[in-house]
């Protein structure tokens, strides 16, 4: 069983170093700060399993740095310390999510008995995130920079309206991520929340995709075809690289949104949904609209509440969070043993460009669990990670070999090249000028796949 880690954020030394010695004498891992946004800090990096706030600090207080927490962290449990203990604190205090209230000087049997209740029902609450993420993928935002943070306002106030929804951003940010928190926290969480990429479709089969045909309408026309805005009727149609959708296309997604009812390809009654749309592009779209790419009704009609996830060298504070997320993440998902990484192996991951954002990281720190079999070394980062990143930051690191070297070049290069052409093989080969079949190979023997 892994050890659990407790986090002690308390202005008083001799509180601290209290807790510490009774908390590791009972085989809790310990960390531990000083201050609300040191507490904040020192969160993101660890993870704890469970922590415990002063309530009367200076800066930043135990109830703002609650706040702060459940936001951020809603599944880990805070207990709230204080030597001025009243019914108004303790009423507030669980208002605003924390588990429990203790004063101090603490009982040490009360916090052992308080501490081991939260842990154990948060892993419950840790193991029902597990298997939704089994079924939906993992859905959390992850990071304290004020830019997620201002996003995950957003979402909080957008989900719950029937508002159309336009998520832009580069290639790996988290669109789609965005796109299911909410559907999530909407009215419509208990319908399918429906995903189209409009980029994967050709443009001659996006119409009947999206509304369905009739048997016979077109060549191959088997059989009749439910399309995507009827699956998702009462619920949501996420409309991936909309960008990149045919202008026929546009047209009538267009008057699906002003009138509520379409008709399928080759039928002739019109057919009524109750659809809430939520878009995504890595596209500038007012330019396609100049340039007669985009239907600027469409944009408009679209662009009620616009959403854009900023890249990931805008948020570079977020880094060592994600990192750790990610390697627990990869370590389950490929059964593997947990790992740890270096401090100086994080700071090496949080200097680079990351052109391929959220996404290259996640493979990346995916590539590290899988490659190294203990504690991850600033040696492994140079030896496994340095690919497109350092590349472009001009760092090639010597200590590998030249079929080494040449490996990650040609990993990197596909995997951008395929990222280019949203995964398209077919594209990617033409643009490359070489054949499908090879790169089916070179995709294969490097184990390059689609994530995000």
């Amino acid at each position: 069983m892994d050890t659990q880690r407790i986090l002690i954020v308390d202005d008083e030394q001799s509180i601290r170093e209290m807790l510490r010695m009774t908390l590791e004498y009972e085989g809790f891992s310990v960390d531990e700060a000083e201050s609300g946004i040191k507490g904040l800090q020192r969160m993101s990096a660890m993870r704890p399993d469970a922590v415990i706030l002063d309530v009367k600090m200076s800066g930043l207080d135990g109830i703002e740095t609650l706040e702060r927490m459940k936001a951020e962290f809603p599944e880990v449990p805070v207990i709230l310390l204080t030597g001025h203990g009243s019914i108004e604190t303790a009423v507030e205090a669980t208002k605003k999510g924390a588990f429990d209230f203790l004063s101090k000087p603490p009982d040490r049997e009360k916090i052992l008995i308080t501490l081991r209740n939260a842990i154990r029902q948060s892993s419950l609450l840790r193991e029902n995130l597990r298997m939704r993420e089994e079924i939906h993928g993992p859905d959390e935002m992850i990071g304290s920079s004020a830019s997620i943070r201002s996003l995950r306002e957003t979402i909080r106030r957008v989900a719950p309206t029937e508002a159309y929804v336009l998520v832009t951003g580069e290639n790996g940010t988290g669109k789609e991520l965005v796109a299911r928190a909410l559907h999530r926290s909407s009215g419509r969480a208990e319908k399918e929340m429906v995903e189209v990429n409009c980029a994967a479709i050709p443009h001659e089969l996006i119409e009947s995709e999206l509304f369905g045909h009739e048997k016979g309408s077109f060549t191959g026309a088997a059989a009749k075809r439910i399309g995507k805005f009827e699956q998702a009727d009462g619920g949501t149609l996420f409309l991936d690289e909309i960008g990149d959708m045919s202008p026929s296309a546009q047209a009538k997604v267009l008057r699906v949104l002003e009138e509520g009812t379409f008709e399928r390809v080759g039928g002739n009654g019109r057919i009524a949904v109750d659809v809430r749309v939520i878009a995504a592009t890595n596209k500038d779209l007012p330019l396609e609209i100049r340039e007669g790419r985009f239907r600027e009704d469409l944009f408009h009609r679209l662009n009620v509440i616009p959403i854009h996830v900023p890249p990931l060298r805008e948020r570079r504070e977020d880094i060592p969070a994600l990192i750790h997320f990610f390697l627990s993440e990869s370590c389950r998902r490929n059964k593997l043993p947990s790992r740890s990484i270096d401090d100086d192996a994080v700071r090496r991951l949080q200097e680079m460009r990351w052109p391929g954002n959220v996404r290259e990281l996640r493979n990346a720190v995916e590539r590290l669990a899988i490659m190294v079999p203990e504690t991850i070394m600033p040696a492994d980062v140079s030896r496994l990670v340095y690919g497109a990143a350092d590349a472009e930051a001009g760092e090639l690191p010597m200590d590998v070999s030249f079929q080494e070297f040449k490996d990650v070049t040609e990993e990197t290069f596909l995997r951008r090249q395929l990222e280019r052409y949203d995964w398209n093989v077919s594209r990617t080969a033409d643009e490359l000028g070489i054949q499908r079949s090879h790169l089916y190979k070179k995709i294969n023997k490097y184990g390059l796949e689609r994530k995000g």
